[in-house]
């Protein structure tokens, strides 16, 4: 990252930033919306911090519609293409598009029993993690309370959030 990406992001109007930053936080424009009002950022690391401070101001019910806008791991969206293109290589990128018929199956009872747990689908980093470190940690956090589950999620989407606009200042012109 340059100081020129993050000039450029300064000097943004509002719209552009919006349309620049809204898919960082998964089908959320809302968080770049409210991050804009803390402009100018001093480099990558305040950019990323008013990112997630929206988030985390947000009411329950907004942050509760973020992580409910992100995609099951290993579903039927993955196997469709129907996924954001950030999703789609995230997923990719841990072998999650290419798994055995076994597997499938045992990511969907995975994925249906923290669903019906949670009321949400399962977030974790995929990009920090192997197949079997998510798998691991899906099962681990089955276990946890509902509060517990509901902050573990928010903290992954940041880091989510976080490697997505490293990967889009390193690719601005």
């Amino acid at each position: 990252m340059t100081a020129s990406a993050i000039a450029k992001i300064n000097a943004m109007d509002r719209e552009t930033f919006i349309a620049l930053l809204g898919p960082l936080y998964e089908h959320s424009p809302w968080a770049a919306e409210r991050a804009y009002g803390r402009k100018s950022f001093a480099n990558e690391t305040a950019l990323a911090s008013a990112m997630a401070a929206a988030v985390d101001g947000a009411s329950d019910t907004e942050r509760l519609g973020l992580i409910r806008a992100h995609p099951e791991l290993a579903g039927e969206k993955l196997r469709a293409r129907a996924l954001t293109a950030s999703s789609m290589s995230e997923q990719a990128g841990a072998g999650l598009d290419r798994l055995a018929s076994a597997e499938i199956e045992e990511w969907a009872k995975l994925n249906a029993a923290y669903r019906a747990r949670f009321a949400f689908p399962f977030v974790i980093c995929v990009r920090k993690h192997t197949k079997d470190e998510i798998v691991a940690a899906m099962k681990r956090r089955l276990t946890s309370s509902a509060e517990a589950e509901r902050q573990e999620a928010i903290r992954q989407i940041h880091q989510i959030a976080e490697l997505r606009l490293h990967d889009l200042l390193a690719g601005l012109p």
